[in-house]
């Protein structure tokens, strides 16, 4: 019986990268830099525990050591310190002190794996990638970035459940379901998880 196979821009045929935590920043994540440029964190905050722990894996695989840590919120935290090997992903996507998305952004399936993890959801009517609520400037290239990945997508405001970009059509959520890999185990409740990942 032959095998499927992977595409190669999915999350599991491609080695990681730290580029590809540039998936925290399409979503809520935010980069710091210091030292001049020399080093840099990323943090980001999320809506449920299962979230950060495997953005803690994902990190982890990439070399990054993270603190998991409790928002003034109490909303699940992750945090790197400042490192030097950071300072790269963050000059790209900073212009001064405010997040910008660099150009030509690629989304690949690794970035859109960490996208989903750490604000991936499904809706009635297809399937949310969260946006940064505080820097709509971004949504506008994030979306073409997507766009150029096959998963052409409309963009929602607060009102209407977002900011977020919505992916819809069976095909396309296939597509994205297909680049970012199955659903993340062991860390957190199954049907949690599962209820929050694209399908095919």
């Amino acid at each position: 019986m032959p095998q499927a196979q992977l595409s190669f821009f999915s999350a599991e045929a491609r080695p990681p990268r730290i580029a590809d935590l540039g998936g925290l920043l399409c979503a809520q994540g935010q980069t710091v830099g210091f030292g001049h440029g020399t080093a840099a964190r990323i943090s980001v905050i999320t809506e449920q525990d299962w979230r950060v722990r495997e953005l803690r894996l994902l990190c982890l695989a990439r070399g990054i050591d993270v603190e998991l840590a409790r928002s003034d919120e109490g909303r699940p935290l992750l945090r790197t310190a400042f490192r030097t090997d950071l300072a790269g992903l963050a000059g790209r996507w900073l212009r001064g002190a405010m997040k910008s998305v660099p150009a030509g952004l690629e989304l690949h399936g690794p970035a859109l794996r960490v996208w989903v993890v750490a604000a991936g959801r499904p809706d009635g009517s297809g399937y949310l990638l969260g946006l940064d609520p505080h820097v709509p400037d971004t949504y506008g290239p994030i979306a073409q970035a997507l766009a150029r990945s096959g998963l052409p997508a409309s963009l929602l405001g607060p009102r209407a459940g977002g900011p977020a970009l919505r992916v819809t059509g069976r095909r396309r959520i296939a597509r994205l379901a297909e680049l970012v890999g199955p659903a993340p185990t062991g860390v957190g409740d199954v049907d949690e998880v599962l209820r929050s990942w694209p399908t095919a």
